[in-house]
């Protein structure tokens, strides 16, 4: 009966700790209705390094203020920190000790002779090799879990990045739907004329097809921009959180980025210090590291050792000690090892790779940015000369002193040169917001590279 009640007593003391089940029940994946109703304290965002910036959506949103909602209520980034949630669970399981084996036996005897009695047997034992590898699989987590946390400040500065372009992107859609929306409404009287004409027999289709198609162009572009803008907002909502049907009210001028030829040498020189993908990768690899190392460690025989007590049915007691051990002769962890270095091999071969592929992007941007710059003040001139030739026209054209078609043509080339230019200033924020993405520079290279959330398990 002693062994029966030890074994109650561990038992209940190991029930005591369990944990218990709560229900978490699935959300309506709605969004917010609207950004009045959301917080984003800057406290809370070392990676915007933004101390004075005041989060006020009352009176809209400016470009700060979308790249902070990004930053806190982004629905990608909540499952990036939930991911973060379980490599920090995964490092303290790796910590925690091997659970001792308790065993308990009884045996009774058929008959009742003198000096008979039950027997039993209780034993305590314990694997030795989990606790000889506990220190690599502890190092192995926690690079595991560092990793995880780097990536997602890495994906934080994306998320500001992408909040920057598509307010970029959208400011730069509607100002080009208000463009064609008034040429549209500048064109509208010359239709009617046209028609008129062409029913008066005054005019001949192959004569009248300029107008027509002026004004046919100008809907065309109109609906693909409606469609491009349209999507860009879709992108906007669900980058912020926000329901579909959520008022977004932009305010303010586009992020303004322009990294000088020092920064970018500078960046270059520092980049696997301070680029949260690049010391992620170097945190995966030194938990790699780790892995290996618990690998040829494991090579070794498995030993486990236990301790027992026991009492035969003719009431002799014993106590005694059990060694088990693993004879290394075919396995010895060989294959475990061979996959370790492989792995170990790629993600080595992984860095590199993208550190050099960082580089050439960002000598790419560079040169591309250099090139964008040149062309936009030749379209800025070329464009303010054709919307003086459009000006001049209008006024011929009202006097009577120009054909239409010359008329039509001067119009629809100075509105190609407005949203062409319109078109390069946002090719020229896309490639400088990606510039400063991949050099870690300004105000998120400020930042200590530690998640917005990372001190919240």
């Amino acid at each position: 009966m002693l062994g029966i009640g030890m074994l109650g007593i561990g038992v209940g003391l190991a029930l005591t700790g369990c944990a218990t089940y709560t229900p978490l029940p699935l959300g309506s994946g709605q969004g917010a209705p609207s950004v009045t109703q959301l917080t984003a304290p800057v406290a809370a965002m070392p990676a915007l390094a933004l101390p004075d910036h005041r989060f006020d959506p009352s009176d809209g949103l400016d470009v700060t203020e979308v790249a902070m909602l990004a930053v806190i209520n982004s629905p990608a980034l909540k499952v990036k920190r939930d991911e973060l949630g379980i490599a920090r669970a995964q490092a303290f399981a790796a910590g925690l000790l091997p659970d001792p084996q308790l065993s308990f036996s009884e045996d009774f005897p058929g008959h009742t002779d003198a000096g008979t009695s039950s027997a039993y047997s209780l034993g305590l034992s314990e694997d030795i090799t989990a606790l000889l590898t506990r220190s690599s699989r502890r190092a192995a987590a926690r690079n595991q879990a560092e990793q995880v946390n780097l990536d997602l400040l890495w994906a934080e500065w994306q998320s500001v990045a992408q909040a920057r372009l598509l307010f970029d992107q959208v400011l730069t859609l509607r100002a080009q739907q208000a463009r064609l929306t008034a040429e549209q409404a500048e064109l509208a009287p010359l239709e009617p004329f046209i028609h008129a004409a062409l029913r008066a027999g005054n005019l001949t289709y192959d004569s009248a097809s300029a107008g027509l198609n002026a004004g046919a162009d100008v809907r065309k572009r109109l609906a693909d921009s409606a469609i491009t803008l349209h999507q860009a907002e879709t992108d906007l909502h669900v980058l912020l959180g926000l329901a579909p049907d959520a008022p977004l009210d932009l305010v303010g001028t586009p992020y303004q980025t322009s990294p000088t030829p020092e920064q970018v040498q500078q960046a270059l020189a520092d980049l696997p210090r301070r680029r949260p993908d690049l010391l992620a990768l170097q945190a995966g690899y030194q938990s790699q590291e780790a892995k290996l190392r618990a690998a040829v460690l494991a090579q070794f025989p498995a030993l486990n050792i236990g301790f027992n007590t026991a009492r035969d049915t003719s009431n002799v007691t014993t106590h005694g000690f059990s060694i088990g051990i693993t004879l290394p002769l075919f396995d010895r962890n060989r294959g475990n090892i061979a996959i370790e270095k492989a792995t170990r091999q790629q993600l080595k071969d992984d860095y590199e790779a993208r550190v050099l592929d960082t580089r050439s992007d960002m000598q790419r941007l560079v040169a591309d940015l250099a090139t964008l710059t040149q062309q936009h003040a030749a379209l800025a001139a070329h464009a303010q000369q054709l919307d003086t030739a459009r000006h001049a026209a209008e006024a011929a054209w009202q006097q009577r002193l120009l054909d239409w078609p010359t008329y039509l043509a001067i119009r629809s080339n100075a509105l190609s040169a407005d949203l062409d230019l319109l078109d390069l200033q946002q090719q020229q924020a896309t490639q400088a917001i990606a510039l400063e993405a991949l050099l870690g520079n300004t105000d998120l290279a400020t930042a200590h590279p530690v998640s917005v959330k990372a001190a919240t398990p």
